[in-house]
């Protein structure tokens, strides 16, 4: 039998790990993985080495992309610098990720036009909106730095690829360990998510559904299994994971742009593929399996837990109120 070829980039991310995972499991893929060398991705990717090609580098290396792409039948396309970083700084995502994705797609029109890219997109593109679909126009400002940017490479591979699948991500529950669970969200705002194993299986399963999804923009989410306020998602996340540093340092320092929505054209791409199996409280399940120790983590969280949790949040106001009210009353006699 004849393997075709398929190439992952960002493959030591949360989402990457899964589509790697899943692809071997169909034994009929030769995979090639791609991602930056670092500590995080080398331990990841390790114990897929003797399975997979697996190549260290930079999209931003034309010379590379030009080796990589001339012998790929298939291109998922996870490669990007993450929020809250992508939004810090200007320029850091038109470096990096149009720039990387620019250079994909000249190697792939001159050596390889035949290639499929399977793009993962992000919904933060519809902006401030509380319900959206694949046709919703963006509502977005110019400081949406990582939203914009995703926006300009979906019109960057429209207009000059002709074989593309583009699937838009929400929120990704994951363990937070792994440095991808977003932190800069409202807390009551509405999230319809979707668990990294089930993006995993998503991408990979597309493979297998070419050309029903091919030259479209789907929303690639969970469904109502997987929807809830993000309040409830960080209770439970800091439940299980405790505080994390991650968490205090985009609390105090980064706005929360990462936008939420949920979907009224949700359910179309699960009808196709058949992605979904998770809920939120497999993720919790599953989460507080992946974790072990971090009880000073834990500890820590309780009190930040409590003032989150609505119940309770009048009765700790009062609490820290008091000494205060006692003071003000001694000053007036």
């Amino acid at each position: 039998m004849i393997l075709k070829k398929v190439l992952v980039t960002g493959a030591g991310g949360s989402v990457g790990i899964n589509v790697i995972k899943y692809l071997l499991s169909e034994g009929k893929y030769e995979i090639t993985a791609l991602d930056l060398r670092n500590k995080t991705s080398q331990k990841r990717l390790k114990k897929y080495r003797r399975r997979i090609n697996l190549i260290y580098g930079d999209m931003n290396d034309s010379v590379l992309m030009d080796a990589l792409v001339k012998d790929h039948d298939y291109i998922i396309h996870l490669a990007g610098i993450m929020p809250p970083i992508a939004d810090i700084k200007r320029n850091i995502c038109e470096a990096i990720d149009y720039r990387g994705t620019e250079n994909m797609i000249k190697a792939m029109n001159m050596y390889n036009p035949n290639a499929v890219l399977l793009y993962a997109s992000s919904t933060t593109i519809y902006g401030n909106v509380t319900e959206a679909n694949s046709g919703t126009k963006p509502h977005l400002t110019s400081l949406d730095y990582y939203s914009n940017t995703k926006l300009k490479i979906e019109k960057l591979i429209k207009d000059k690829l002709k074989n593309y699948i583009i699937i838009r991500l929400p929120l990704i529950l994951t363990n937070p360990k792994n440095g991808a669970f977003m932190y800069n969200v409202k807390l009551d705002n509405k999230v319809e998510a979707i668990t990294d194993n089930d993006a995993g299986y998503l991408f990979t399963n597309a493979l297998n559904r070419i050309d029903e999804l091919k030259g479209k923009t789907w929303n690639g989410t969970g469904g109502a299994m997987t929807t809830d306020t993000y309040r409830n998602i960080l209770i439970n996340v800091l439940k299980i994971y405790g505080l994390s540093i991650k968490y205090l340092l985009t609390t105090l320092f980064i706005d929360k742009n990462f936008y939420t929505h949920t979907y009224t054209d949700s359910d179309e791409l699960d009808h196709i593929l058949e992605f979904r199996s998770d809920s939120t409280s497999s993720y919790y399940m599953r989460l507080k399996r992946q974790v072990k120790g971090r009880k000073v983590a834990k500890i820590l969280a309780k009190p930040l837990i409590l003032f989150l949790n609505r119940k309770n949040r009048g009765r700790i106001t009062r609490i820290l109120k008091k000494p205060f009210q006692v003071f003000s009353k001694r000053k007036e006699k």
